[in-house]
């Protein structure tokens, strides 16, 4: 009989992996802690200290509710001179005797759910109690709301107008109440809590392998579970999109890669961001701690001793035309008071231009926004595609007599769709001639990059380009999901364009393969700016970063609203980081490294992502190529340095790792490294130590 995914995790969560071989020991089931609450019978997607914010909101809420009451109450001494007086004296002292019983209930929840741990429940086990009495007591809330609403709608006449506005603003309160829980209710709901048998118990073997025939079914059966449900989601999520063959396909692989990372552990979303927040500052606490970092004075991409300033001048201009591919979106955002006025006029005149225009753009919006964030002309673009689908994305082709170059630049995400083909994460083949080794990379930009370049060369693009310039040399570029793109696009087309470059702005990680990635090293520059999120963003990275975050919340002594209003206030308003405690009192750090039995009960099996950590050929065992980054500081001063693979291992918690990723921020960083130089080439970051870096 299949088995709900809180049931598995029961079970499988009482083995403890000791060996590489898998074998686990037994271990007592009362000792595993669950994060997830338990009540009416199923797990939800709260845990038990997850009430102490939204009950000590409402209890503030219910506390001036009740002081409102009691005055309207006095002032009237109990004698209402109207019609329907004595019902209203009933209704008044039953809302008064109500909301104390709420009152009393909430500083109970409040209370018992601020004690303990993220690990240690022990001290909540009263949590299902106080909440079954919570939920008892929405019963006559909701009968002296009904019961309000009649005497205002039937016996108010005659009555004192602010104390009928006063009961009217009761009424409101309570359904708003009852509205808000009831949505509260739907969004900590969990599909995959629902309640089936219990497994049945593991036989004292001492001894057992956890990949039996038994496991493995209930494994398959909490997968496949899980598989649907987030396959559900995306397609409420999609609706909007058209519901055929690709799309089920992208769903059905997104969900399955999704559901994969998620089901293996037993953590909500709070702890989650606690757990985020207490590594912010442990990595804060590194850094300050850590050796400057070597640089690597040249290029592997570019001969040995080309002038670094030229390289970041080629790199300014290519994402120039990177940012350009978004269209009037990106533009009007990077220049709100100028940029309606300059589309205004060119978005509804019909132009009889010699470029091609395919698809998405009637107005001609996206290409009058191309021309004026390029400078080109009518005449310099070869081919103009808005043409969007999964998997088939933007991107123009223009002659750049600047730079004397055919430039191929591919747009990042912008739609849905592009959103899909994100998501899009499986490995797929793509055989290079000439690379030894395996050549696999990221399946939807694969295929983005298949569908470009069948466009260039079957259809003759390139060609034609080429018989204009034949003495031009080509160049793709791209930011974002065109990044990925262009520097897949790159390689396939190496061989026929020996002298290609490729631009690639913030690609993500985990792209292609390590031997595609150290061909693609002679040919391909990759910027990164800061913190940016998007080229740490791979599988075992996220694997990583899971098992980061359960090392943290296993060894944190400090209740969850502690955590979490301690990291806000280091968001918000900064500080020295060693005043927010991120480890348990006297434990050593040499012992994050090894096993935590409160962290292996979290952890129902080893993702097999996880463990493509140690395969040579894993996606995201090396970033796409060797990067050049770019590290901002407070007074909107950067630096640039060439770095290598290996600063992109790991997923970098700051407020700024979103920030860093939009093609804006990259471009203006860009252009200030361009335009001061004296700054931007200091040697090593020790050169500016005093400096906050962002």
């Amino acid at each position: 009989a299949p088995h709900s995914p809180a049931q598995l995790r029961r079970n499988f969560s009482t083995a403890l992996c000791v060996a590489e071989g898998c074998v686990a020991c037994l271990v007592d089931q009362s000792a595993v802690n669950m994060p997830g609450m338990v009540v009416f019978g199923r797990r939800w997607g709260i845990a038990s200290d997850d009430l102490v914010f939204p009950g000590a909101f409402e209890l503030f809420v219910r506390i001036i509710w009740w002081i409102g009451t009691l005055i309207l109450y006095t002032l009237h001494k109990g004698s209402f001179d109207c019609s329907g007086g004595g019902v209203l004296h009933s209704y008044l002292v039953g809302l008064l005797v109500l909301l104390a019983l709420i009152i009393l209930s909430l500083c109970a929840i409040v209370y018992v759910s601020a004690q303990g741990t993220i690990m240690n429940p022990g001290p909540r086990r009263s949590i299902p109690a106080l909440v079954y009495l919570r939920a008892l007591l929405y019963i006559p809330e909701l009968v002296w709301a009904c019961l309000g609403a009649m005497w205002v709608s039937d016996d108010s006449q005659g009555c004192d107008p602010a104390t009928v506005g006063a009961v009217i603003a009761a009424v409101v309160a309570s359904w708003v109440i009852l509205l808000f829980t009831v949505l509260g209710v739907l969004f900590v709901f969990d599909p995959l809590g629902d309640p089936r048998p219990q497994p049945p118990a593991i036989e004292q073997l001492g001894v057992r392998d956890l990949q039996s025939s038994e496991g493995s079914q209930f494994l398959f059966t909490a997968r496949s579970l899980a598989t649907k449900v987030w396959e559900s989601r995306l397609r409420l999520l999609c609706c909007c999109l058209p519901q055929d063959e690709s799309h089920r396909a992208a769903f059905s692989s997104i969900a399955q890669l999704v559901s994969g990372f998620f089901s293996d552990t037993d953590l909500v979303p709070s702890d989650i961001a606690a757990g985020l927040a207490l590594l912010h500052q442990e990595q804060d606490k590194m850094e300050q701690c850590r050796d400057p970092d070597d640089v690597v004075i040249h290029s592997p991409s570019s001969p040995i001793g080309e002038d670094f300033e030229m390289e970041l001048e080629k790199a300014a201009h290519c994402m120039q035309f990177a940012a350009a591919a978004y269209g009037w979106p990106l533009y009007i955002y990077s220049n709100l008071f100028t940029a309606p006025c300059k589309l205004s006029g060119d978005c509804c005149r019909s132009q009889t231009a010699e470029y091609d225009i395919v698809g998405g753009d009637h107005l001609g919006c996206h290409f009058s926004s191309i021309l004026h964030s390029t400078g080109l002309q009518y005449r310099d673009f070869i081919h103009v595609s808005f043409h969007n689908q999964i998997y088939e994305i933007p991107f123009f082709v223009a002659l750049d007599h600047k730079r004397e170059a055919v430039l191929v630049a591919v747009r990042g995400t912008l739609s849905l769709k592009d959103v899909l083909t994100d998501l899009s994460a499986e490995c797929e083949n793509l055989p290079v001639e000439g690379v030894s080794g395996a050549c696999y990379a990221h399946k939807g930009m694969s295929q983005a990059a298949g569908y470009i370049y069948k466009k260039l060369v079957n259809d003759g693009i390139l060609n034609q380009a080429f018989s204009i310039a034949p003495e031009y040399k080509l160049v793709i570029t791209g930011h974002s999901l065109g990044a990925g793109t262009s520097s897949l696009l790159a390689v396939l087309l190496r061989n026929s364009f020996p002298t290609l470059q490729c631009y690639s702005f913030s690609p993500p990680g985990g792209l292609m393969s390590k031997a595609l990635a150290d061909y693609s090293k002679d040919f391909v520059v990759s910027v990164v700016l800061g913190k940016d999120l998007v080229p740490r963003l791979s599988i075992p990275n996220m694997e990583d970063l899971k098992k980061r975050i359960l090392k943290m919340v296993s060894n944190c002594n400090k209740p969850k609203y502690r955590i979490l209003l301690q990291g806000c206030w280091y968001e918000l308003f900064g500080g020295d980081p060693d005043d927010f405690p991120t480890e348990m009192d006297n434990r050593r750090e040499e012992e994050l490294s090894q096993p935590l039995l409160g962290e292996e009960s979290l952890i129902i099996r080893h993702s097999s992502s996880y463990q493509s950590l140690a395969s040579e050929d894993s996606p995201a065992h090396t970033p796409t190529i060797l990067s050049c980054c770019m590290s901002c500081f407070s007074q909107a001063r950067y630096r640039a340095e060439w770095s290598s693979e290996m600063a992109f291992r790991s997923i970098l918690i700051n407020p700024r790792m979103l920030t860093d990723h939009m093609p804006d921020a990259v471009l203006h960083a860009l252009r200030s490294l361009t335009s001061d130089r004296s700054f931007s080439l200091c040697p090593s970051s020790t050169t500016n130590s005093h400096q906050n870096v962002i």
